[in-house]
């Protein structure tokens, strides 16, 4: 997200004042609403299509109760924290807080400031939400909400900062256009994390109950990514329009990998295969959205539906943990390879920002490395330590008669099926 290359530091610098532009604010309110929509009903209607029939709704109440609080928690401390002021690269300031000091007026580059904050709040709630596909159907939901607290306000917010909010990772050099470190390797690590720690399903197969809702949910966080990728340019103009094309090529060409190599190895092409190469897709060029050319995306829509479809299908087996939905499967394993790849292909003719190992600079692969890894670490860490102090206050698992019976009677008291 280039959120530093519109902020009011860099166009003073430049000897320019700030001036609302109405097509940039347009943009970016109707990219905001697009990334909301991602979340709710997107992201929850995939993953409540995946769940089994009788933890569907406990499944999309993860991520909207998710959404709502990250909602509460940005504007209370979570975008001041992020995106006002720096302390020593690790962490921003209480300066804004509960928005404070930040007028009608107050604009961040070319756009109102409270439409940016808004903007950011909408990343923060499905990296949360992200999250909950690794653990359904084993975790108690109100130990989900403490979590969701807890995890947004010690992992997203110092990784949002370090990345996009001016932090150490920023003044390193590494580039993530949209998402790449801080929202999906982010939450691919927590899901893996957690889901080790919570354990396996006592039946841990993957057999959607309802295929037409993955579809319907897939689809809808395709339409929304374009706001996801296209809006980080945080203005109407062709940087945001690449972004825009590069979203698309890449997804489509994730989407037919993961369909050919399915097709190759189980002899069916599968319609669960193709909305999985679409998220993977979608996942692997958010970081380079904005950096690459259609080249570039083409390529990372090849090893991202590939290479995830082993990693759900070979790895997550051999290796025998249950991330229920492929969290990390999809979104972790792709978020790096997006990352990683970022580095080779960034094209400075696309954007003056980002210049790659095939452009002369191959000390950008290895910033990009260094900055997945130091996210990796720091996430396995924090995620860890959350479930240890939940641990000291309740369960975080339901019962084995609760799971067999059902998170949605047994947590909500509600059917999703009345028939």
């Amino acid at each position: 997200m280039m959120v530093l290359v519109y902020s009011t530091d860099v166009l003073a610098d430049q000897g320019s004042q700030p001036k609302l532009d109405t097509g940039d604010t347009a943009w970016m309110l109707i990219s905001s609403a697009l990334v909301m929509f991602m979340t709710i009903p997107g992201l929850a209607l995939f993953y409540g299509g995946l769940a089994k029939k009788k933890d569907v709704l406990n499944t999309i109440a993860m991520s909207f109760v998710a959404y709502c609080i990250v909602s509460l928690l940005w504007v209370a401390y979570g975008y001041s924290l992020s995106f006002s002021g720096d302390i020593k690269g690790m962490i921003g300031n209480f300066d804004k807080i509960l928005l404070k000091d930040i007028r009608i007026d107050s604009l961040q580059g070319t756009i109102p400031e409270v439409l940016f904050c808004m903007y950011q709040l909408t990343f923060a709630g499905i990296t949360v939400a992200l999250i909950s596909g690794a653990y359904i159907e084993r975790i108690k939901f109100s130990a989900w909400i403490i979590f969701s607290v807890l995890w947004m306000s010690l992992v997203y917010i110092p990784v949002a900062h370090w990345v996009w909010g001016g932090g150490f990772l920023s003044k390193l050099g590494a580039l993530d256009f949209a998402g790449g470190t801080v929202v999906h390797v982010n939450a691919g690590i927590a899901a893996l994390v957690g889901a080790l720690i919570l354990g396996k399903r006592k039946k841990n197969y993957l057999l959607p109950n309802n295929l037409t809702l993955v579809v319907i949910g897939s689809g809808i966080l395709w339409f929304g990514w374009f706001g996801f990728n296209g809006g980080s340019a945080v203005a109407s103009n062709g940087l945001a329009a690449q972004a825009f094309l590069n979203t698309n090529l890449a997804c489509a060409v994730a989407a037919l990998a993961w369909m050919f190599t399915e097709w190759m190895i189980t002899k069916k092409p599968t319609l669960l295969g193709i909305a999985s190469g679409i998220v993977a897709g979608l996942v692997a060029i958010t970081p380079a959205a904005g950096f690459v050319n259609v080249f570039g995306s083409i390529i990372i829509g090849i090893l991202a539906g590939s290479l995830s479809f082993f990693s759900v299908t070979a790895m997550k087996s051999k290796l025998g943990y249950d991330d229920a939905l492929d969290v990390f499967g999809i979104h972790g394993v792709a978020g790096i390879i997006g990352a990683i790849l970022t580095g080779v292909f960034a094209d400075p003719s696309i954007n003056e920002l980002g210049k790659g190992l095939l452009y002369g600079n191959p000390n950008q692969v290895l910033i990009q490395i260094l900055a997945v890894l130091i996210t990796i670490v720091y996430t396995a860490l924090m995620t860890g330590i959350i479930f240890l102090v939940i641990r000291l206050f309740m369960k975080i698992r339901v019962s084995d008669e609760e799971e067999t019976t059902g998170l949605d009677s047994t947590q909500h008291g509600e059917k999703a099926y009345n028939f």
